[in-house]
């Protein structure tokens, strides 16, 4: 992502939006996004995942309903939780939870067939 303008969004450069929403910059090159130019869906977002697996994913796909790292968590986690929700409904099971600084970030997820994904 890195030096790439970003259709749609109001920054002229992705290491300006990383800047203005506190990414660490260690974190500025982990993957790329899709997002709805109308802002209307979700965007999904495609980082890189360095940890081994036995069994690798075809992919790892982050399904970003929150609103991102600008929202507040009050807005983004009930956000997080509803869709959340309805996965688990429609046939998916809670992985885990991630909360590195005790904060709830975000939650992974399987399929039926046990292929991992974030919900954030």
């Amino acid at each position: 992502m890195s030096g790439r303008r970003s259709p749609g969004w109001r920054f002229a450069t992705w290491e300006a939006w990383h800047a203005h929403f506190g990414v660490p910059e260690d974190e500025w090159d982990d993957g790329a996004l899709i997002e709805d130019p109308g802002g209307v869906r979700p965007s999904i977002s495609f980082p890189k995942v360095p940890e081994p697996k036995v069994v690798k994913n075809r992919m790892h796909v982050d399904i970003q309903v929150g609103g991102g790292r600008g929202e507040p968590f009050d807005v983004r986690w009930p956000r997080v939780q509803a869709v959340v929700d309805k996965l688990v409904a429609a046939g998916g099971s809670v992985l885990g939870v991630d909360a590195p600084d005790g904060t709830p970030d975000h939650v992974t997820m399987a399929d039926p067939e046990g292929n991992e994904f974030d919900v954030l």
